[in-house]
This record gives structure tokens, sequence and C-alpha cells, in this order.
């Protein structure tokens, strides 16, 4: 057995009961104090266990009552896993931490049980430093319901964008390049939410009546939405085509970036927005609230940007 190290798993010697008595440093008639922690032989001296103002220091200054075996082991009911981590810290005033987290945690358990505070800081700061780590850059809600929904858009502090995508929402076959047109409306929403991630709320619905569909919402209310399927005709039958109408997308994704603030928005910077859209749009209906457009079987609708009645009505 060499110093300063973990030496083996001791079993327990049949016969021989352990010995309560004060520990005196003379009594061993060398430096080494020969430590049995929960089965695992350490070495060590008391230089190292009584450097720091912790229970080792009080056990080994005579303030505390030791327990030995008949070999001369002072007996440390405790888990001896992570003992050579704390005698290293009490060495050099550092160490290096597991990488497990769980490890990290067990060994703050022991530094609080010696009273270590030096080393439960260094764990909790190591700690907190993997939480951040694990932290998502970004959570996408799945709704489970329309009142869920409903809850949180009008609890949102900012835009929200959700994408509706329902494969089996379907009664007719789907054209040749629907399902790629799908995985790309899908592709296109995980790269929104990360590009947009805490400037926009992204949401999922995979419940919803539609097969894909996007909509787009300013302040509790909603701004505009894309519809990506249609029913076409091929060959005397009825089909499903979903499109990818990406730039359409991008568009209003960018126009609810106006309604980052609670302010209402800008009528000269959303008429600016808008302009492209407006002159293509064909109609406009009597009251003014809402325009529709069909773009290469794109259903896109726009619902009123503001609403323009006085507070407190």
């Amino acid at each position: 057995m060499s110093g300063d190290t973990c030496l083996a798993t001791l079993c327990a010697a049949p016969g021989g009961k352990p010995k309560s008595s004060s520990f005196r440093a003379g009594g061993l008639g060398n430096k080494y104090v020969r430590l049995n922690v929960g089965g695992s032989l350490y070495y060590t001296t008391l230089q190292v266990l009584t450097r720091h103002d912790t229970m080792l220091k009080a056990m080994f200054s005579g303030r505390m009552e030791v327990l030995s075996d008949k070999e001369g082991w002072i007996l440390i009911d405790r888990c001896g896993k992570h003992f050579g981590t704390v005698l290293n810290y009490l060495r050099d005033n550092k160490v290096a931490l597991p990488k497990n987290r769980q490890e990290v945690k067990e060994l703050m358990a022991e530094a609080k049980y010696y009273l270590i505070q030096g080393l439960v800081e260094l764990c909790q700061a190591a700690l907190q430093d993997k939480e951040e780590a694990y932290r998502p850059i970004c959570n996408i809600p799945v709704i489970t319901s329309p009142k869920e929904e409903e809850r949180l858009i009008e609890s949102a502090m900012k835009p929200v964008v959700k994408l509706l995508y329902n494969r089996s929402n379907n009664k007719y076959s789907y054209t040749s390049n629907s399902d790629d047109n799908l995985l790309k409306n899908i592709e296109l929403f995980d790269k929104l939410s990360l590009r947009f991630n805490g400037r926009v709320l992204f949401i999922k619905d995979v419940i919803g009546d539609e097969i894909c569909c996007w909509s787009f919402y300013g302040q509790s209310r909603k701004l505009a939405e894309v519809c990506c399927t249609s029913i076409v005709y091929a060959t005397e039958k009825k089909q499903t085509k979903v499109e990818f109408p990406e730039a359409r997308i991008y568009e209003e994704t960018l126009n609810v970036l106006l309604y980052e603030t609670p302010r209402v928005p800008d009528n000269s910077l959303l008429e600016a927005t808008s302009r492209s859209w407006s002159q293509a749009a064909p109609s406009e209906d009597d009251e003014g609230f809402e325009l529709r457009d069909r773009v290469r079987r794109i259903h896109v609708k726009r619902y009123s940007t503001y609403d323009d009645r006085p507070i407190g009505h």
C-alpha cells in the first residue's frame, strides 16, 4: 500500500469490535493516518486532514471521538467512493470534478457532511453550469386541445406562429410531391423557430382539421393564414396536393415581428410591408376587414391588423 491513495476495499474482519476514543496524534508514532471509509482504505497525513476548518479537523484534533478497529484503522461510516476527491481538495484547494451530473451531486453530499464549504460551492457552480448547458435553445409547445391553443395565444407576450400538420386527415390520395412538400414545411418551421427564438412563440398543432396550414398571430389576434393544401383532379380522380409556399411563409413571419411590442403597429410600416401583397390581391370585401388572394392554389387569408376602437370599448 502506498501513501495518499485509495488502497483497496476492506472486508470486515471476523471478531474485533471497533473501539471509540479521542484521537491523539502522538499515539501513532508517525505522521500518517490510516482511514477506512465505508470499506475503502486511504492513507493521508494529519496536516491534510486538519488544514481546513472541517469536521475532519474536529475528528483528528481531539475534539470528537473516533472509531478504530484492532488494527488501528480509523473508521468513518460514509461511502468511500468520493473520499479520494475530498482528500485531493483538502490538499490543493481545487479538484477536477466528475463529468457526470449525478456524481457531482454525490460529491456535494459528501462535502456537506464533512463541512467543506469550498468544495460545496465548487459543486454547486458546476451543477449550475451543467444545467445551463443542458437547457434547450428553444421550446416548442405541442397543442393538445383547442382550449390550450387559445390559452397559449392569449397569454403570449410576443407574436405567435403556429404550424398545423396532420397527414392522416385526408380522404384522398396525395400527389407525387405532396409528402416532400409537407416535410419541407416542417423543416422550415424548425429553422424559423431557431432563427427567431426569443422573439416569436412557435407552436405545433397535430390534431387540427387541416393537413398543412400556417397561422400567424399578433397581440392575441390572427393576422394571416397560409393554407398549403388543395384538391386537384388527376386522371378523373380527386387528389390532395400539398405545396410549399416558402416566400409567403417568410413574408408573414417577418410581418408578425411588427407585433413584438404591445403598442399599435405603425400604419406606414404596415403599409410598406404589405404593399406587394395588396397590389396582387384581386378584391376587397365590403367591410374591409378581410382580403383573400389565390396563388397556385395556396389560400392566404389576412385579417385586420389592429383594433381601431377607443380604449375601454
